[in-house]
């Protein structure tokens, strides 16, 4: 059987050998192209930078699914006899991963090429949903099916929600994990952390990802360039102790802030002294990220109102709309931090659409 395969190099068994390399050796298959999402084949790539295709040796070419197209061709997939994809997934919906491999399932469907998924567990767990899901015109690269922000299911389980919800008619298998418990997260099993991407460094970012991703959307940097991306969040221009004295008050639950200046050493304010925050998780399951981190972009706002600016277009492959917008999924969030909105109405207004999304939700879960 001639194969190819979506994956890279952090994708491994439990000997933390990588996925590409059990398939080089099998006996019962032969490995004839491999299909590399962003960060590359290696995740050694920062974010949205663009790669070419390449060779991984002479005879077996690398196919980017993250630089002019991002979808593979169907002269290559009919190629093949079947695709299998293996790739990890962080718990969050902006997480482009999941989106090539939905464009990867699109794909194969239209010349009814067999797709196989091997599962991985949702290191944050598989039972906490949070945040809005997207409003129609929304949808990009980091969201092209209508899914909340942190997801709370597998990847193999959102392919099979999208397959059967949105008709994409593909003939896919998902290859179930064995020994999983959905209440687990990531350091509760055996698995080891293997690097996903250069800003996923620690189950610790993975944590609180799907709130402080927000933060690409503004001027604020969030921490990348810096060894602990996305548990550090500042500017030059904010004051540490005035930051988390105003965010001490709002009392966010499940987490505590400390004052910090870094320098980042590439992304925003590139070798500048940033002033700004540590967020530190101190009770993971009464921590909603996603309203913790529109609560900061919040107090960011009203403290430094002439410095705090939303970052403009292009970003993630969309040219137009506002690049918090097709993070958050719409543009009425953005409209009511402006508004000094209080988080609790905000979370009360995306409320009804999670509640349906939970119950569509339970009719794809593989896992007790």
């Amino acid at each position: 059987m001639k194969i190819g395969l979506l994956s890279n190099m952090s994708c491994c068994d439990s000997s933390l050998r990588p996925t590409i390399f059990l398939f080089e050796t099998s006996k019962k298959t032969k490995l004839k192209a491999l299909f590399a999402p962003e960060h590359g084949l290696f995740a050694a790539l920062q974010d949205q930078v663009k790669s070419p295709d390449s060779r991984y040796r002479k005879e077996l070419a690398i196919f980017s699914l993250y630089g002019r197209k991002r979808k593979p061709t169907l002269q290559t997939l009919k190629r093949l006899d079947a695709i299998i994809i293996d790739l990890p997934d962080i718990g969050t919906r902006y997480y482009t991963f999941l989106w090539s491999a939905i464009l990867m399932i699109i794909e194969a469907a239209k010349i009814q090429k067999k797709v196989f998924v091997l599962d991985r567990p949702n290191p944050i767990n598989g039972v906490t949903v949070q945040g809005p899901l997207i409003d129609s015109g929304f949808e990009s690269f980091v969201g092209l099916y209508s899914l909340p922000v942190r997801h709370g299911m597998t990847i193999g389980e959102i392919c099979n929600l999208l397959n059967e919800e949105y008709n994409l008619a593909a003939d896919i298998s998902i290859i179930k994990l064995q020994g999983w418990s959905r209440r687990t997260y990531g350091d509760e099993t055996d698995n080891f952390w293997t690097i996903p991407s250069p800003n996923m460094p620690h189950l610790s970012t993975a944590l609180v990802y799907p709130g402080m991703c927000l933060f690409e959307g503004t001027n604020i940097s969030e921490g990348r360039g810096t060894t602990r991306p996305f548990e550090l969040f500042g500017a030059p221009w904010i004051r540490p102790h005035q930051l988390v004295n105003a965010l001490d008050k709002c009392s966010v639950p499940g987490v505590a802030f400390r004052p910090a200046f870094f320098i980042p050493t590439f992304n925003k304010y590139s070798g500048q002294i940033c002033g700004g925050a540590a967020i530190h998780v101190t009770n993971r399951r009464q921590f909603a990220p996603v309203t913790t981190g529109i609560q900061i972009i919040k107090q960011i706002y009203q403290l430094y109102p002439d410095k705090f600016q939303w970052r403009q277009p292009p970003y993630e492959f969309e040219k137009k709309k506002m690049p918090f917008d097709i993070l958050i999924g719409n543009d009425w969030v953005r409209k009511e931090i402006e508004k000094h909105t209080s988080i609790h109405s905000i979370e009360r207004q995306w409320h009804p659409e999670l509640l349906k999304f939970r119950r569509l939700r339970s009719k794809y879960l593989l896992y007790e």
